[in-house]
């Protein structure tokens, strides 16, 4: 755990030393971490947004041996290949996974993410790929509900580009500066809270509400 808090919170030092040691291996890297964050359900945890600000950060040094461009091509399309793979595992093996690892695909996700569903309907893929968590279980849910799969497939893409285009770039050009670099750890905590207010306001909400509820059944 500790080892998984120091890669996210020094993901840009991380990256930087595995490209000096490993080349071009580094997208291979990439894929591979955003291909299991988005598409199975038992990695939650792994780094999203971060890791994307992060290689834009990296990239914008051409010392680093890093290209944007290409390094941005693998993540859409791991981004893309994951939430596909996600879902036709919630679709054939939706059940089993929820009785087999509980402790990872814990009732209460599956409950927030279908919570998004209700409100924002198929949207919900394209918003989620924003939120940590709800972005990992979308896909599932998706698959598990049995949504149709040309109309999850159009919002996966979207969300995948927006995903990318906008976190990316963000990097690329907010990453050089001197502050942001001298506290790069502070902006990968600011990051990953600033993305989970989302979860935070709709917790609220829903706390909220049951109180509402359990007032009204009081009078």
């Amino acid at each position: 755990m500790k080892e998984a808090i120091d890669f996210i919170l020094h993901i840009q030092e991380h990256l930087q030393e595995f490209t000096r040691a490993h080349g071009n291996f580094i997208y291979g890297l990439l894929f591979l971490i955003i291909f299991c964050e988005t598409g199975l359900v038992v990695t939650p945890f792994l780094p999203g947004d971060s890791l994307l600000f992060a290689v834009g950060a990296l990239a914008a040094d051409s010392a680093s041996g890093l290209n944007v461009w290409i390094a941005g091509a693998v993540m859409l399309l791991a981004a893309i290949l994951g939430d596909t793979v996600n879902y036709w595992i919630g679709r054939k093996f939706g059940a089993w996974t929820m009785r087999t690892f509980p402790r990872i695909v814990k009732p209460q996700h599956i409950a927030k993410t279908n919570e998004f569903f209700v409100r924002y309907g198929g949207k919900t893929i394209i918003l989620a790929r924003f939120v940590p968590i709800v972005r990992t279980f979308a896909p599932f849910v998706a698959g598990s509900g049995e949504m149709d799969y040309k109309r999850f497939m159009s919002f996966n893409v979207i969300g995948a580009i927006l995903w990318v285009a906008l976190i990316l770039p963000a990097g690329w050009f907010f990453g050089g500066i001197p502050v942001v670099k001298k506290n790069f750890e502070l902006v990968v905590i600011g990051i990953i809270a600033f993305s989970l207010l989302p979860i935070v306001w709709e917790f609220a909400r829903a706390r909220m509400r049951a109180k509402q509820a359990a007032t009204t059944e009081a009078e």
